[in-house]
């Protein structure tokens, strides 16, 4: 993606205000056309600067108030398929490959410690995996931001 100019960065600040705000009301705000806010947001949204909207929305409010992550040591080779298989587990919300000692980090939501336990010998199953360490998530201290990074954005940095 090439470099953010100060309006995209106005742009993405105000959405991250307020995510559900419509065109009109960001060129409202912004002091810019409708079409600018619209050829904007589709170039932005076409270069990558947007994450799955998914993301806004509550594993807790869809009845699964547990949160844990698992971290995963696996046989490198075999990591493709494996990543396949854990694709297919509904309970995984997100996994990340890592350096070190631990390959993956998956990020899990579960109804209850018995499901979770469920969920972490499902994973632990897959050929390939050899083991598994589960951390729960007892609270989110720094919620999911991008703001701070943003102002380092700026291009008079």
């Amino acid at each position: 993606m090439s470099r953010l100019d100060r309006i995209d960065l106005e742009l993405l600040g105000a959405l991250a205000e307020d995510h559900r705000a419509t065109v009109v009301a960001l060129s409202d705000r912004l002091g810019l056309s409708r079409n600018t806010v619209q050829a904007r947001m589709a170039r932005l949204d076409k270069a990558g600067a947007f994450l799955s909207y998914q993301r806004a929305l509550s594993s807790r409010a869809l009845g699964f108030p547990i949160e844990a992550y698992i971290s995963v040591m696996v046989r490198q080779h075999e990591l493709p398929r494996i990543r396949e298989h854990l694709a297919l587990v509904p309970e995984v919300l997100q996994a990340h490959g890592l350096s070190g000692a631990v390959d993956l980090l998956v990020r899990v939501a579960c109804r209850d410690t018995q499901h979770l336990f469920d969920t972490d010998a499902r994973i632990l199953a897959i050929d390939g995996v050899e083991r598994t360490e589960t951390s729960l998530v007892m609270d989110e201290v720094i919620p999911y931001r991008v703001t701070p990074l943003m102002d380092l954005a700026r291009p008079e940095r």
